[in-house]
């Protein structure tokens, strides 16, 4: 199971801390957020990725997937 979050604010950051910690892959859209939030977004999960040894991956401008350790993300369109 993947989980997609739609943050409408930073406070909602401690959503993608949990889900992702549980060892569930987070999708994050960060889409309907000011630049200046999704940046912020962007650096939390970094941080989060790096420490819990996982992945992120940008799959639009503001959206990423975060892949916990262990997990091995999905091919994308002219991958092998």
């Amino acid at each position: 199971m993947i989980k997609t979050l739609r943050p409408q604010n930073y406070n909602e950051a401690l959503h993608v801390g949990h889900f992702f910690r549980t060892g569930t892959p987070v999708v994050m859209d960060l889409t309907e957020l000011p630049d200046a939030e999704a940046k912020q977004f962007v650096d939390f999960a970094a941080g989060l990725v790096f420490g819990r040894r996982g992945d992120m991956d940008r799959l639009s401008p503001k959206v990423f997937l975060l892949m916990p350790a262990g997990m091995a993300a999905p091919a994308r369109d002219g991958a092998r």
